[in-house]
């Protein structure tokens, strides 16, 4: 059994755009590229695990032309593969029978380079442009200097809450499907609670899921290993203005999605601070909810909120 056939996240990977859990306005701006049999340059924005790369090479496939991966994240050999096989590979005419007009290298995690390696990148993209695209993929687009920016389509993966609801129903859907591919037994309630706690990882939910099922089944007993996030020691030290607590319950709390964090707080201090100190703390968790989108640094992002709802509110 080889290492793709083990791992759920690569055997089950979506082959095509329609596969894709999308939401609905970005998948149809993915088919259009399919229909023209073209793609401009790229850059795909977003969380961890929502389908980025996978959303990459199922363009790639489906327009049946070269491709190149190449992963940000090896600072140790990403610039010599830039400068050597990469440049190779862009500078030759496509064999390929199809009718795609260009080839494609995928940065993967292009956010994990340096400024000089994006500068050269730059370079790349204008000396290649009549043979061959390129497609960036990185969580945090702020990392990415504003010519590559520039250069590239940008398309933000973050999930409006208006699509939350309809895109987790479908991954939903597709666990189970797996899971019963699989011959795994599961607890509807559980897959629920996996997802609610890791969305929009759709890949964490996946090696979650394959991890736990390794006894057979995944039913409520797994239910307790599930952390969770308690504030109401977080919220008394608040009130006490213990910087050092906070910090470190913040910490302790990182493997939580950082806006189920912020929505717990918001529900912690509804009977905490008096009327108007709510209303201010409304506005500083809606600040930094929005920041979680593109923050270079989530923990700070987290620890920076609860820093100006100690010094701004005033506590009962």
């Amino acid at each position: 059994m080889n290492k793709t056939d083990f791992l759920w996240v690569e055997k089950y990977r979506p082959k095509t755009i329609d596969d894709c859990i999308l939401p609905e306005h970005t998948k149809t701006m993915f088919k259009d590229f399919l229909n023209k049999k073209e793609i401009p340059n790229l850059l795909l924005s977003g969380p961890a695990g929502c389908g980025k790369t996978t959303v990459a090479k199922a363009l790639c496939e489906q327009l049946g032309v070269d491709y190149y991966v190449i992963n940000g994240s090896d600072e140790g050999r990403f610039l010599d593969t830039v400068r050597n096989q990469a440049k190779n590979f862009a500078s030759t005419v496509s064999l390929s029978a199809t009718e795609a007009k260009h080839k494609v290298i995928i940065i993967d995690e292009a956010d994990n380079t340096t400024h000089d390696v994006q500068l050269l990148l730059r370079a790349n993209i204008e000396t290649f442009y009549n043979n061959c695209r390129f497609i960036f993929t990185c969580n945090f687009k702020n990392k990415i200097i504003e010519p590559l920016h520039s250069r590239c389509a940008v398309v933000d993966f973050g999930i409006k809450g208006k699509d939350r609801q309809g895109l987790a129903a479908k991954f939903f859907k597709r666990l189970q499907q797996i899971l019963v591919a699989e011959g795994v037994e599961y607890d509807n309630k559980v897959l629920v609670e996996l997802i609610n706690k890791h969305f929009p990882d759709w890949r964490r939910v996946l090696n979650e899921c394959q991890r736990y099922s390794v006894s057979g089944s995944i039913d409520s007993a797994i239910l307790a290993q599930f952390s969770d996030v308690s504030v109401e020691d977080l919220i008394k030290n608040l009130k006490v203005k213990d910087f050092g607590y906070v910090r470190k319950w913040v910490t302790s709390n990182l493997d939580n999605d950082p806006n189920l964090i912020l929505r717990r707080v918001y529900d912690g201090l509804a009977n905490a601070v008096d009327g108007p100190s709510l209303a201010a703390a409304v506005l500083v968790i809606a600040k930094y909810q929005y920041q979680i989108a593109f923050v270079a640094d989530q923990e700070i992002n987290i620890l920076a909120a609860l820093t100006e709802i100690m010094v701004e509110c005033k506590f009962k």
